[in-house]
């Protein structure tokens, strides 16, 4: 009796559409390496925030950004800080492992993976199983959800969980999907189940191939339907049964998969025209290339601190502060407050020039300049591929 069985014939067309996707993006070629570094960043940034927050961490993906560089903001805790630092140190350990000749599926790889996405936190149970019963509740009523299996039989459930992804022969989203459910379903930890299965998830489309942040960034998808996500699991019934169909689960992951390496196409072609434009302004005003990387936080509406950019950007803090200086005189940023408090936004020059490099008429030079460029350049490129711009990604600064 197989655990937690599922219908692979019935899912296969969704297979067959994102092995159409993976050769349509592998067609396109290695992206320019600045953006690409760049676009990963961003990427991290929104998929650490949405997974962290989904589990009750109060941070944005403008927090997650900044932490993640070094630059913690004001207002958010130590305990918070080294959460978001621990997923994403989860997901790193994720890649460094993923094409291992020796890799194996097992029980303590994925106690390993739990300690590093609770950052170590002994009271919180991190790299232990959990003592004792465990039950789902909802957030908002407080009403049981579901009954996980008792902890005695967790190890073996575990173990058989692994053997069948050390076994399995099926597309590689078909097993994310899968170890996905199963993990949640098993609930061996006593905090940060549904994130160790969600790294799990991407683990397994890296072993499976689909390496391509499009692919591996799907908590960010989740966290904007978090009404689809949580419905997703209905099909597990309120009572752990190893014999549950899941069917519906990985058919409701594999077209959120589909849905969120659309909009991220999309996506990415908008925005690396961008990047595009502000390499140009960049280079036109005789500043450095790096400097791109403050204006185009800038532009997207986000604050930037010189504790921010200096890591980004690889820099003492003299050229650091030269640069953003620079990027100042260019009208590109706009400096506000004083001292350690200072941060740049965007310059009155900024969007105009990047409307001017990208022909399009904003005639604002606030944020609903930003606006149109983005809209405009979103219908163009959904026009040139015969595409839509509907269930497009809401780009950084949009929301």
């Amino acid at each position: 009796m197989d655990l937690l069985p599922y219908s692979a014939e019935a899912l296969r067309a969704l297979a067959d559409e994102l092995d159409a996707w993976q050769a349509r993006l592998d067609y396109r070629g290695p992206l320019p390496r600045a953006w690409a570094g760049r676009l990963r960043r961003d990427l991290e940034a929104e998929a650490v925030a949405a997974s962290t927050s989904m589990e009750g961490v109060p941070v944005t993906v403008e927090e997650v950004r900044r932490i993640l560089v070094g630059d913690v903001p004001k207002g958010t805790s130590g305990e918070d800080a080294a959460l978001v630092r621990g997923y994403s140190d989860a997901m790193s350990f994720v890649l460094r492992r993923a094409d291992d000749p020796t890799f194996r599926w097992d029980r303590e790889l994925i106690i390993g993976l739990h300690d590093r996405v609770l950052a170590g936190n002994w009271a919180a149970g991190a790299g232990r199983l959990r003592s004792g019963s465990a039950f789902v509740v909802d957030n908002q009523t407080g009403g049981l959800v579901f009954s996980p299996p008792g902890e005695p039989t967790v190890p073996a459930l575990l173990d058989e969980a692994c053997a069948h992804m050390q076994g399995a022969t099926n597309h590689a989203a078909l097993a994310a999907a899968w170890i996905h459910v199963a993990v949640a379903a098993i609930h061996p930890f006593k905090d940060g189940n549904g994130r160790s299965a969600r790294v799990l998830a991407s683990l397994a489309m890296y072993r499976g191939g689909f390496k391509l942040p499009e692919f591996t960034s799907l908590e960010e998808w989740w966290g904007r339907h978090l009404q689809d996500y949580y419905e997703a699991f209905v099909c597990l019934g309120r009572t752990f049964d190893p014999t549950t169909d899941v069917t519906p689960f990985v058919r409701a992951h594999m077209e959120a998969q589909l849905h969120q390496v659309r909009a991220l196409d999309l996506r990415e072609r908008v925005e690396r025209r961008i990047w595009t434009a502000l390499e140009e302004a960049v280079s036109s005003a005789d500043m450095e290339p790096r400097v791109v990387n403050a204006v185009w936080d800038a532009f997207f509406g986000r604050e930037v601190t010189p504790r921010y950019y200096r890591p980004l950007a690889d820099i003492s803090t003299a050229t650091a502060t030269n640069d953003l200086a620079a990027a100042v005189a260019a009208g590109f940023l706009r400096p506000m407050g004083k001292g350690r408090s200072r941060s740049y936004v965007a310059g009155d020059k900024l969007y105009p020039q990047v409307a001017s490099a990208l022909k399009i008429p904003i005639g604002d030079t606030g944020e609903g300049g930003r606006h149109i460029i983005v809209a405009e350049l979103t219908q163009r490129v959904a026009a040139a591929e015969g595409g839509s711009t509907r269930g497009a990604a809401t780009p950084p600064g949009q929301a």
